[in-house]
């Protein structure tokens, strides 16, 4: 019994001082006059440069719910910044606010694509970060974003969307990326309709991009946040599956474009 108790005390003494690792920061950047502000996150046990992943946030902007994304990607060995495409202290509160914020930038993929250009930059510039093995995720809006972040031609490794929208008001700039592409879809999700999923999948084919696209039967739109709630008939909610299929698939992208 005594030996018992001992290894358990160990493994949750040892479970601890991994996770007092984990380095998490408030940084300030900028994008033009704009101030903006992300949150970055990398485990201090791990030593040399590592891989560094991006991720953007949904049309609420930078919250708790992308905050412990980075954190779960900080723990699997990667520097993980979470970029502030709406600018510091803009957080809309309320769905039809969100819906104003990100219209803005939807309406303007030239500005949406400086903002996730700035964070990227801050990532690629922090000392532990390979510059050479760059990938960006993201959520809804986020997803959204790192499409056109990599149709910029950024030098990216890879770009995953979650649940993300996939129409562009320039398809002819899929000749212009250079990452691989994963598209992580809710097969039901009625805010993306088949029209736009078509197209996106056309855009890729023409622009002879290394792309894949998964869905998930039975999921809608935010399949991965539970926030979201469990009603699919209001068009988003959580999907459990989806949620740990969609992250073990981003894994084994990562693993397969970090290795080369």
């Amino acid at each position: 019994m005594k030996t018992t108790l001992f290894l358990m005390l160990t493994l949750v003494g040892t479970a601890l001082a991994a996770e007092a690792e984990l380095v998490t920061k408030t940084v300030e950047y900028r994008q033009g006059n704009a101030i903006l502000e992300g949150f970055l996150a990398w485990d201090d046990a791990v030593k040399g440069k590592r891989p560094g992943v991006l991720v953007v946030h949904e049309w609420t902007g930078l919250g708790n719910y992308v905050k412990k994304r980075v954190e779960q990607l900080a723990r699997l060995g990667y520097v993980a910044f979470g970029a502030d495409i709406y600018g510091k202290g803009i957080r809309p509160p309320t769905p039809e606010a969100a819906s104003r914020e990100a219209g803005k930038y939807k309406a303007d993929r030239s500005l949406l694509r400086l903002r996730a250009r700035a964070g990227m930059d801050q990532l690629s510039g922090h000392p532990m970060v390979d510059r050479s093995r760059i990938a960006a995720i993201g959520y809804c809006f986020g997803g959204t974003t790192v499409l056109e972040l990599a149709r910029s031609g950024a030098d990216l490794q890879g770009v995953v969307s979650f649940h993300g929208g996939l129409d562009t008001p320039f398809p002819d700039d899929a000749s212009r990326i250079r990452a691989r592409v994963l598209a992580l879809h809710g097969a039901d999700d009625p805010f993306v309709p088949p029209a736009q999923v078509a197209g996106f999948q056309d855009e890729m084919r023409k622009g002879h991009v290394d792309w894949q696209m998964v869905f998930y039967g039975g999921a809608v739109h935010s399949f991965t946040n539970p926030e979201a709630g469990n009603d699919p008939a209001k068009g988003a909610a959580y999907n459990e599956k989806a949620d740990r299929r969609s992250w073990e698939a981003m894994k084994s992208f990562f693993k397969e474009i970090f290795s080369n």
